[in-house]
């Protein structure tokens, strides 16, 4: 694997990202969800100012200086020492290439060890297997799944 690392999200990348970015039918709950991604400045724009909120820690995955993917721990909570992993590759051309178990394995010690938090939740669309198994291949466990959703968390090992 060619070296990856995680940047800090900022808006010029954010724009690079997603003027590659394709939707992946395995995220939505539904076929008849699933829309086309179509890049538009302003709602990139939008899209980043979101991410900059105090409950939320947004990086990039980097693989030779470009934005591949995206990794934030949203709803942090520094009083329950918890928060909730999101995750998303670019498009198909990065899936199935471990950089997804890499980037998950960065922020989860990220959350642990510089945030110093002790539980990291996740959860995924029931179809999307490759999630499910990304999760379960860097030690999350499930404890909950409902008509749509499997839920995960991984705790901090004392």
């Amino acid at each position: 694997m060619e070296k990856l690392s995680l940047s800090l999200m900022t808006k010029k990348l954010c724009h690079k990202y997603f003027q590659e970015f394709t939707n992946d039918s395995d995220i939505c709950l539904n076929d008849s969800e699933f829309r086309e991604f179509v890049y538009k400045k302003e709602v990139v724009d939008k899209y980043y100012e979101h991410q900059q909120q105090d409950n939320r820690k947004a990086f990039f995955i980097m693989k030779n200086n470009d934005p591949i993917g995206e990794v934030i721990l949203k709803k942090i909570d520094y009083i329950k020492k918890e928060c909730t992993l999101s995750i998303h590759l670019q498009n198909d051309t990065v899936k199935g290439q471990g950089i997804g178990t890499w980037a998950e394995k960065q922020i989860i010690d990220y959350a642990f060890n510089e945030l110093n938090l002790g539980t990291v939740y996740a959860d995924t669309v029931k179809k999307n297997v490759r999630s499910q198994n990304v999760l379960k291949k860097v030690g999350f466990e499930i404890i909950n799944e409902d008509e749509l959703f499997k839920y995960y968390f991984i705790k901090k090992k004392s």
